[in-house]
């Protein structure tokens, strides 16, 4: 391994643990304030402000600002980029209702089942048809997240639905979020930076109208001071950030399938610190369920990417084999006939071969 592969598996180290740190913190600090300050919008809100301000220098950083950004049509933005927005509300207020609702470890592992939503939403929406082991790769999840629902001591039928919901909506984001970025080729921390601007300019009135008058004419909206309720909405708004950017940075520097893993990886951290700091009783079963639940994610991905590098396989085997020096392409085009135009060779114009993905090779 070179110095500067071993710089980058130590970068990626560096990130994951800082990544899992945050997401944690995050999930425990989001339990913690709504115990005692059951205002989910409220959360919600302060998270959207809090990605809309500090994204702002990290663009500058990043040197990706207005001028360097496409502009998006107005139609694009009403057909695409406002419901993201409300998506983004909507998934964030479900999944703070569900950590308010259930311990943050059964959240999680109902939160899972994202790969289920994906593909289920995959087929229905872009009619993409999965392969009978993918499918059966589900399997798993389904059954770990039912065996931890079973035996969950403090089951909540509003924790589970409002999980369900909020990881259902995060997979049409998903969905949705790869078309814009792939379409508009807009940077990913700029889209991040206007849904959360969007979603907060649409929900600052639902805000006002649901928490704000509550908190400020209820004579006891917490049990514990409000400076430390403030301390903490910041420090959350702030991991969450830094969550997000952590994550799209490491993206970057791995493989789809690495990422997938360190993905799975950080919901284990989650659920293993929650357990630790709320001290919530876990049943050998229960134990179990979400196991199954997370082991199911994992094999999911080990899956998922090997059919999908076998479909490159087969796309590749159907490109025509052609030289690929330039004496090799003389001494074939000396000797052509009929019979090399039907194996491709027509196609040699000025030295160069377009092919799939927009590849050029030159000879």
């Amino acid at each position: 391994m070179s110095v500067a592969e071993r710089r980058t598996v130590s970068r990626v180290l560096v990130l994951c643990v800082l990544w899992y740190m945050t997401s944690a913190g995050n999930n425990v600090i989001g339990k913690l304030v709504l115990q005692s300050f059951p205002y989910p919008i409220t959360v919600t809100i302060v998270q959207l402000l809090s990605i809309t301000i500090y994204s702002v220098p990290a663009l500058s950083l990043l040197k990706t600002g207005p001028k360097r950004q496409p502009q998006l049509e107005w139609s694009y933005y009403v057909k695409i980029i406002i419901p993201l927005a409300f998506g983004k509300f909507f998934a964030s207020v479900s999944s703070h209702i569900s950590l308010w609702a259930v311990p943050v470890s059964y959240a999680h592992t109902v939160k899972a089942s994202m790969p289920f939503f994906v593909v289920i939403l995959s087929r229905v929406i872009l009619g993409e048809k999965q392969t009978t082991k993918i499918y059966l790769s589900l399997a798993p999840i389904v059954i770990g997240i039912m065996i931890a629902t079973i035996t969950e001591l403090e089951f909540n039928m509003i924790g589970l639905f409002s999980a369900l919901f909020s990881i259902f909506v995060f997979s049409l984001q998903n969905i949705f979020s790869k078309k814009v970025l792939r379409e508009t080729s807009i940077h990913h921390l700029k889209l991040l930076h206007l849904l959360a601007r969007l979603a907060l300019m649409m929900f600052i009135p639902v805000w006002f109208w649901h928490d704000f008058l509550d908190i400020l004419y209820s004579e006891s909206t917490s049990t514990m001071d409000g400076w430390v309720v403030a301390m903490l909405l910041f420090i959350d708004g702030l991991a969450n950030f830094l969550q997000n950017v952590i994550a799209f940075t490491v993206l970057s520097l791995v493989t789809p399938l690495t990422y997938a893993v360190c993905n799975a990886s950080k919901r284990i951290a989650i659920i293993t610190f929650s357990v630790i700091m709320f001290r919530n009783p876990v049943t050998p079963m229960n134990a179990l369920g979400m196991f199954l639940a997370v082991f199911g994610v994992f094999y999911y991905n080990k899956v998922s990417f090997g059919s999908a590098k076998y479909d490159a396989m087969e796309e590749e085997k159907k490109q025509p084999i052609l030289p690929v020096t330039k004496s090799d392409t003389n001494l074939l085009l000396k000797f052509a006939n009929t019979s090399h135009q039907n194996l491709g060779f027509n196609h040699i114009r000025n030295g160069t071969h377009n092919v799939r993905n927009g590849h050029t090779y030159h000879y």
